[in-house]
Protein backbone atom coordinates (compact mmCIF):
# COMPACT_ATOMS: atom_id res chain seq x y z
CA UNK A 1 0.00 0.00 0.00
CA UNK A 2 1.27 3.47 -0.87
CA UNK A 3 0.46 7.13 -0.31
CA UNK A 4 0.07 10.11 -2.66
CA UNK A 5 3.23 12.24 -2.58
CA UNK A 6 3.99 15.47 -4.42
CA UNK A 7 7.70 16.24 -4.65
CA UNK A 8 8.36 19.76 -5.98
CA UNK A 9 11.61 19.90 -7.93
CA UNK A 10 13.77 22.72 -6.60
CA UNK A 11 15.47 22.99 -9.99
CA UNK A 12 12.52 25.21 -10.95
CA UNK A 13 12.81 27.47 -7.92
CA UNK A 14 14.28 30.95 -7.65
CA UNK A 15 17.81 30.12 -6.49
CA UNK A 16 18.27 33.62 -5.11
CA UNK A 17 15.62 32.77 -2.52
CA UNK A 18 16.02 29.00 -2.32
CA UNK A 19 15.33 28.55 1.39
CA UNK A 20 12.21 30.70 1.28
CA UNK A 21 11.02 28.99 -1.90
CA UNK A 22 11.35 25.59 -0.24
CA UNK A 23 9.54 26.75 2.88
CA UNK A 24 6.74 28.07 0.67
CA UNK A 25 6.06 24.72 -1.03
CA UNK A 26 6.37 22.82 2.27
CA UNK A 27 3.81 25.17 3.79
CA UNK A 28 1.67 24.56 0.69
CA UNK A 29 1.43 20.84 1.39
CA UNK A 30 4.58 19.22 -0.02
CA UNK A 31 6.15 16.56 2.22
CA UNK A 32 9.08 15.89 -0.15
CA UNK A 33 11.58 18.09 -1.94
CA UNK A 34 13.01 16.65 -5.15
CA UNK A 35 16.65 17.71 -5.41
CA UNK A 36 18.31 17.26 -8.81
CA UNK A 37 22.06 16.66 -8.68
CA UNK A 38 23.80 16.88 -12.09
CA UNK A 39 27.51 16.50 -12.71
CA UNK A 40 27.88 17.58 -16.34
CA UNK A 41 29.01 14.07 -17.31
CA UNK A 42 26.05 11.72 -16.99
CA UNK A 43 23.82 14.54 -18.27
CA UNK A 44 24.92 17.58 -20.29
CA UNK A 45 24.23 20.07 -17.54
CA UNK A 46 25.37 20.93 -14.02
CA UNK A 47 23.25 21.80 -11.01
CA UNK A 48 23.30 21.62 -7.23
CA UNK A 49 26.03 19.97 -5.20
CA UNK A 50 26.65 18.96 -1.61
CA UNK A 51 27.06 22.49 -0.17
CA UNK A 52 23.56 23.51 -1.30
CA UNK A 53 21.93 20.34 0.04
CA UNK A 54 23.80 20.68 3.32
CA UNK A 55 22.74 24.32 3.66
CA UNK A 56 19.10 23.44 2.97
CA UNK A 57 19.16 20.70 5.57
CA UNK A 58 20.17 23.27 8.19
CA UNK A 59 16.95 25.23 7.61
CA UNK A 60 14.65 22.30 6.76
CA UNK A 61 14.25 19.55 9.33
CA UNK A 62 14.05 15.81 8.70
CA UNK A 63 10.47 14.77 7.95
CA UNK A 64 10.52 12.03 10.61
CA UNK A 65 12.10 14.16 13.33
CA UNK A 66 9.43 14.96 15.97
CA UNK A 67 11.66 17.37 17.87
CA UNK A 68 12.68 19.88 15.22
CA UNK A 69 11.04 23.30 15.21
CA UNK A 70 11.98 23.80 11.56
CA UNK A 71 9.70 23.23 8.56
CA UNK A 72 10.17 19.56 7.70
CA UNK A 73 10.64 17.73 4.40
CA UNK A 74 11.96 14.47 3.01
CA UNK A 75 15.01 15.10 0.80
CA UNK A 76 14.55 13.08 -2.39
CA UNK A 77 17.97 13.38 -4.08
CA UNK A 78 17.94 12.49 -7.77
CA UNK A 79 21.55 11.70 -8.65
CA UNK A 80 22.06 12.33 -12.36
CA UNK A 81 25.76 11.58 -12.02
CA UNK A 82 28.39 9.19 -13.28
CA UNK A 83 29.79 6.75 -10.73
CA UNK A 84 27.03 7.36 -8.17
CA UNK A 85 28.79 5.05 -5.71
CA UNK A 86 31.31 7.82 -5.02
CA UNK A 87 28.64 10.11 -3.60
CA UNK A 88 26.69 7.84 -1.25
CA UNK A 89 28.68 8.55 1.90
CA UNK A 90 28.73 12.33 1.33
CA UNK A 91 25.00 12.62 0.70
CA UNK A 92 24.17 10.47 3.70
CA UNK A 93 26.34 12.73 5.84
CA UNK A 94 24.68 15.96 4.69
CA UNK A 95 21.12 14.73 5.28
CA UNK A 96 19.80 13.09 2.11
CA UNK A 97 16.82 10.85 2.91
CA UNK A 98 16.58 9.00 -0.39
CA UNK A 99 19.37 8.43 -2.90
CA UNK A 100 18.02 7.86 -6.41
CA UNK A 101 20.63 6.61 -8.87
CA UNK A 102 20.27 5.93 -12.57
CA UNK A 103 20.37 2.33 -13.70
CA UNK A 104 22.42 3.48 -16.69
CA UNK A 105 25.12 5.02 -14.47
CA UNK A 106 26.31 1.97 -12.55
CA UNK A 107 27.71 -1.47 -13.32
CA UNK A 108 26.48 -2.95 -10.04
CA UNK A 109 22.97 -1.72 -9.18
CA UNK A 110 22.40 -4.36 -6.49
CA UNK A 111 25.66 -3.50 -4.78
CA UNK A 112 24.78 0.19 -4.93
CA UNK A 113 21.39 -0.42 -3.32
CA UNK A 114 23.13 -2.27 -0.48
CA UNK A 115 25.61 0.59 -0.06
CA UNK A 116 22.85 3.21 0.07
CA UNK A 117 20.92 1.29 2.71
CA UNK A 118 24.08 0.65 4.70
CA UNK A 119 24.41 4.43 5.01
CA UNK A 120 20.87 4.80 6.37
CA UNK A 121 19.13 6.17 3.27
CA UNK A 122 16.26 4.84 1.21
CA UNK A 123 17.34 3.46 -2.16
CA UNK A 124 15.67 4.28 -5.47
CA UNK A 125 16.54 3.61 -9.09
CA UNK A 126 15.66 5.69 -12.15
CA UNK A 127 15.45 4.76 -15.83
CA UNK A 128 15.77 7.12 -18.78
CA UNK A 129 13.06 7.18 -21.48
CA UNK A 130 15.16 4.97 -23.76
CA UNK A 131 15.80 2.30 -21.13
CA UNK A 132 13.35 -0.63 -21.04
CA UNK A 133 11.52 -0.94 -17.74
CA UNK A 134 12.23 -4.65 -17.40
CA UNK A 135 15.75 -3.85 -16.18
CA UNK A 136 14.09 -2.96 -12.86
CA UNK A 137 12.20 -6.22 -12.38
CA UNK A 138 14.98 -8.08 -10.56
CA UNK A 139 16.02 -5.01 -8.58
CA UNK A 140 12.58 -3.73 -7.56
CA UNK A 141 12.07 -6.00 -4.51
CA UNK A 142 15.15 -4.35 -2.94
CA UNK A 143 14.11 -0.79 -3.81
CA UNK A 144 12.14 1.78 -1.84
CA UNK A 145 11.15 3.54 -5.08
CA UNK A 146 11.41 3.29 -8.85
CA UNK A 147 11.59 6.45 -10.96
CA UNK A 148 10.32 6.51 -14.52
CA UNK A 149 11.67 9.56 -16.32
CA UNK A 150 9.02 11.26 -18.43
CA UNK A 151 11.58 13.59 -20.05
CA UNK A 152 15.24 13.21 -20.92
CA UNK A 153 17.19 13.89 -17.71
CA UNK A 154 19.32 16.99 -17.45
CA UNK A 155 17.07 19.98 -18.07
CA UNK A 156 13.89 21.38 -16.53
CA UNK A 157 10.84 22.59 -18.43
CA UNK A 158 10.60 19.76 -20.97
CA UNK A 159 7.37 18.31 -22.38
CA UNK A 160 5.85 15.28 -20.65
CA UNK A 161 6.29 12.01 -22.61
CA UNK A 162 2.95 10.26 -22.27
CA UNK A 163 4.25 7.07 -23.86
CA UNK A 164 6.28 6.43 -20.70
CA UNK A 165 3.04 5.61 -18.87
CA UNK A 166 3.19 2.03 -20.14
CA UNK A 167 6.34 1.59 -18.01
CA UNK A 168 4.52 2.93 -14.96
CA UNK A 169 1.55 0.63 -15.54
CA UNK A 170 3.86 -2.34 -15.97
CA UNK A 171 5.70 -1.63 -12.71
CA UNK A 172 2.49 -1.06 -10.75
CA UNK A 173 1.00 -4.35 -11.92
CA UNK A 174 4.11 -6.26 -10.86
CA UNK A 175 4.94 -4.33 -7.69
CA UNK A 176 1.70 -3.00 -6.17
CA UNK A 177 3.28 -1.72 -2.93
CA UNK A 178 6.33 -0.01 -4.46
CA UNK A 179 6.61 3.78 -4.55
CA UNK A 180 6.62 4.69 -8.25
CA UNK A 181 7.73 8.17 -9.18
CA UNK A 182 7.35 10.10 -12.44
CA UNK A 183 9.55 13.08 -13.22
CA UNK A 184 9.31 15.54 -16.08
CA UNK A 185 6.68 17.95 -17.34
CA UNK A 186 4.05 17.09 -14.72
CA UNK A 187 1.24 19.46 -13.81
CA UNK A 188 -2.53 19.72 -13.53
CA UNK A 189 -2.93 18.89 -17.21
CA UNK A 190 -1.43 15.40 -17.05
CA UNK A 191 -1.23 14.27 -13.42
CA UNK A 192 -4.42 12.23 -13.84
CA UNK A 193 -2.82 10.31 -16.72
CA UNK A 194 0.21 9.53 -14.57
CA UNK A 195 -1.80 8.57 -11.49
CA UNK A 196 -4.17 6.32 -13.44
CA UNK A 197 -1.12 4.50 -14.82
CA UNK A 198 -0.05 3.86 -11.23
CA UNK A 199 2.36 6.61 -10.22
CA UNK A 200 1.99 7.71 -6.61
CA UNK A 201 5.00 10.06 -6.34
CA UNK A 202 4.75 13.10 -8.63
CA UNK A 203 7.72 15.35 -9.29
CA UNK A 204 6.53 18.80 -10.33
CA UNK A 205 8.87 21.72 -10.89
CA UNK A 206 7.64 24.61 -12.98
CA UNK A 207 3.96 23.84 -12.32
CA UNK A 208 4.48 24.29 -8.56
CA UNK A 209 7.30 26.78 -8.08
CA UNK A 210 6.09 29.18 -10.75
CA UNK A 211 2.44 29.00 -9.82
CA UNK A 212 0.63 31.92 -8.22
CA UNK A 213 -1.01 29.38 -5.93
CA UNK A 214 1.29 26.41 -5.26
CA UNK A 215 -1.06 25.08 -2.57
CA UNK A 216 -3.82 24.76 -5.17
CA UNK A 217 -1.53 22.89 -7.60
CA UNK A 218 -0.16 20.55 -4.92
CA UNK A 219 -3.64 19.90 -3.52
CA UNK A 220 -5.11 19.21 -6.96
CA UNK A 221 -2.38 16.76 -7.93
CA UNK A 222 -2.45 14.99 -4.58
CA UNK A 223 -6.22 14.52 -4.83
CA UNK A 224 -5.92 12.98 -8.30
CA UNK A 225 -3.25 10.55 -7.09
CA UNK A 226 -5.34 9.67 -4.04
CA UNK A 227 -8.44 9.01 -6.16
CA UNK A 228 -6.47 6.68 -8.43
CA UNK A 229 -4.97 4.79 -5.48
CA UNK A 230 -8.39 4.38 -3.90
CA UNK A 231 -9.76 3.03 -7.19
CA UNK A 232 -6.93 0.47 -7.32
CA UNK A 233 -7.32 -0.36 -3.60
CA UNK A 234 -3.70 0.66 -3.01
CA UNK A 235 -4.08 3.63 -0.65
CA UNK A 236 -2.15 3.18 2.59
Amino acid sequence: MVQPIIAPSILASDFCNLGCECHKVINSGAEWLHIDIMDGHFVPNMSLGQPVVESLRKVIGKYNDPDTKLPKAFFDCHMMVSEPEKWVEDFARIGCDQFTFHYEATKDPKGLVELIKKHGMKAACAVKPGTPVDVLYELAPELDMALVMTVEPGFGGQKFMSDMMSKVKDLRERFPTLNIQVDGGLGKQNVEQASEAGANVIVAGTSVFRSDDPADVIGFMKSKVKDALVAKDLLA
